[in-house]
C-alpha cells in the first residue's frame, strides 16, 4: 500500500495487471497528486496509454489496496500488442470503460454530495478488494475524494449510524452492501453497467 507505480508525464516502464489488490489513478495539480479519478483492479490494467502509442503516464498511480500483479516491460508489452489483434480489441474495450469511469468521476465531483460519493467509493473499493473490510484513514479518504477531512468524518458517521459500515481506527467494514448501494450516488450503478456491458 502506498507504492507509486506511475507518475504524471514520466515514461511508462511497466504495465501492471493486478490479480489481488488495486491501484488508484490520481490527477495532479502543480505537480502534486490531488484527486482520485479512477481505480484499477483485476478487471483492468495500469499503463493503458501504451495501447494508444503514448509512453508518458497521464495520471499518478498509487497502490491503494496491497496485493499482487502480473508485470511486463513496456517494450515487451508493445511487441505483444503488435502481434495480437485479439489483445488489441480487448484492451481497446477496457480503454473505453476507463474513459466512462473518468467522465463519471468528473460529473460525480461536480454534482453529488460527499455522503453518496463516499458510499460509491466504498463500494468500488470493496469490489476491487474482494473483502468486506479494508484499511483506510479519514485523511486518505479526504485526499481521494478531494474534500476536507471533517466532511469525510461527518459522512462516515452517518453511514455508520445507519448500520451500513463500521469504522474503527482506520479499518472500515461494510456491514450492509445493499443499503450502501441505496446510499450511493447513481454513478456507481452507471459504472457497473458500463463494465458489464462492454467487458462482460
Amino acid at each position: 500500500m502506498g507504492e507509486v507505480l506511475g507518475e504524471v508525464g514520466k515514461p511508462t516502464r511497466y504495465v501492471y495487471f493486478p490479480t489481488v489488490g488495486f491501484v488508484s489513478l490520481v490527477t495532479a495539480m502543480n505537480g502534486r497528486p490531488t484527486l482520485e479519478v479512477g481505480m484499477v483492479g483485476r478487471e483492468g490494467m495500469l499503463g493503458a496509454q501504451l495501447v494508444l502509442g503514448i509512453e508518458a503516464a497521464p495520471l499518478h498511480a498509487v497502490v491503494q489496496g496491497a496485493g499482487a500483479a502480473w508485470r511486463i516491460g513496456a517494450l515487451e508489452f508493445s511487441r505483444e500488442l503488435m502481434r495480437s489483434a485479439a489483445l488489441q480489441r480487448e484492451l481497446n474495450r477496457y480503454i473505453y470503460v476507463t474513459m466512462t469511469q473518468l467522465a463519471s468521476a468528473a460529473s460525480c465531483l461536480r454534482f453529488h454530495q460527499i455522503g453518496p460519493r463516499l458510499a460509491r467509493w466504498l463500494l468500488m473499493t470493496q469490489d476491487r478488494a474482494h473483502s468486506d473490510s479494508f484499511y483506510i484513514t479519514h485523511e486518505f479518504l479526504a485526499y481521494m475524494l478531494g474534500v476536507r477531512r471533517v466532511g469525510i468524518t461527518t459522512a462516515a458517521s452517518v453511514l455508520q449510524r445507519e448500520g451500513l459500515i463500521k469504522y474503527r481506527r482506520g479499518e472500515i467494514q461494510v456491514l450492509n452492501r445493499r443499503g450502501l448501494k441505496a446510499a450511493a450516488c447513481s454513478c456507481y450503478a452507471a459504472d457497473r453497467e458500463a463494465y458489464l456491458k462492454v467487458l462482460g
